[in-house]
């Protein structure tokens, strides 16, 4: 498993007269094998440190390191899920998770569909290998684009709203589905969401960003017990730690009166 380390790290990009600054001395990080999630308003340059760790953008100042040592494009530990599954239409299920195992995995495409069966089977996908991504639910195309990720064969996902679209039940038992195979597998996690009931639910910390340009206003420990269930949820607790995060994230400070 792999730390990530991410130091002082700013941001900005070039507009019609000036500079947009995004990210203003940034610090934070995950330890191998944690699970954490990023939080804050949108616009405020989450998504720009998924660029920055994965080498789209560079980073102004600061430093990112990876077990200790300064990131570097030759060897990225990182497999990074965006917001929309990209799922490939005239790919079967089979054929699109394969994909991440042959393109980042640098496997041959035998070795690569015997990982993706593997895979369909851990995700619960294994009856709709043959299937296209019109022909599966919202949920099981999120699950089928998470099992791409994971082929890849790096050792921190990135996870960028992956369930952000989707309705609140299918998007709750989604999340429980994730913390079980979590619980199992044990890969270093980022995520970004909006989403504080989810951040609460599925991390070991929590790091709230405020707005642009974003600095670190929280890092919240979330000590609640594992696995957490549904019944999770109606821990006191969880009440306690959502109102610490929105109280971060400035909710209702502009309401009317």
């Amino acid at each position: 498993m792999t730390q990530i380390d991410i130091n002082s790290v700013s941001k900005s990009f070039p507009v019609q007269g000036g500079r947009l600054e995004v990210l203003d001395g940034v610090s934070l990080g995950a330890r191998s094998g944690e699970f954490v999630s990023i939080l804050g308003p949108s616009g405020c340059g989450k998504s720009t440190l998924f660029s920055l760790l994965t080498g789209i953008e560079a980073a102004d100042s600061g430093e990112l390191l990876v077990g200790g040592e300064p990131l570097s494009g030759d060897d990225n530990p990182f497999a990074w899920m965006p917001q929309n599954d990209v799922l490939f239409p005239w790919r079967t299920v089979l054929d699109n998770v394969a994909l991440g195992a042959e393109v980042a995995g640098g496997l041959g495409r035998a070795d690569a569909r015997a990982r993706a069966r593997e895979l369909l089977a851990t995700f619960e996908l294994e009856e709709f290998a043959d299937s296209r991504p019109f022909e599966l639910s919202g949920g099981m195309r999120q699950r089928a684009a998470l099992a791409r990720t994971v082929a890849q064969g790096r050792d921190v996902l990135l996870l960028d709203e992956p369930f952000g679209a989707l309705d609140a039940l299918t998007r709750t038992d989604l999340q429980l589905w994730l913390e079980q195979i979590w619980e199992r597998e044990r890969w270093t996690v980022v995520l970004i969401t909006h989403d504080v009931r989810e951040a609460v639910l599925l991390s070991d910390r929590v790091f709230v960003l405020g707005p642009r340009p974003a600095t670190v206003r929280l890092e919240l420990e979330i000590p609640l017990p594992r696995p957490r269930t549904l019944e999770t949820l109606a821990d006191p607790q969880v009440a306690a730690l959502e109102h610490q995060l929105l109280t971060a994230l400035d909710v209702g400070a502009y309401r009317a009166g």
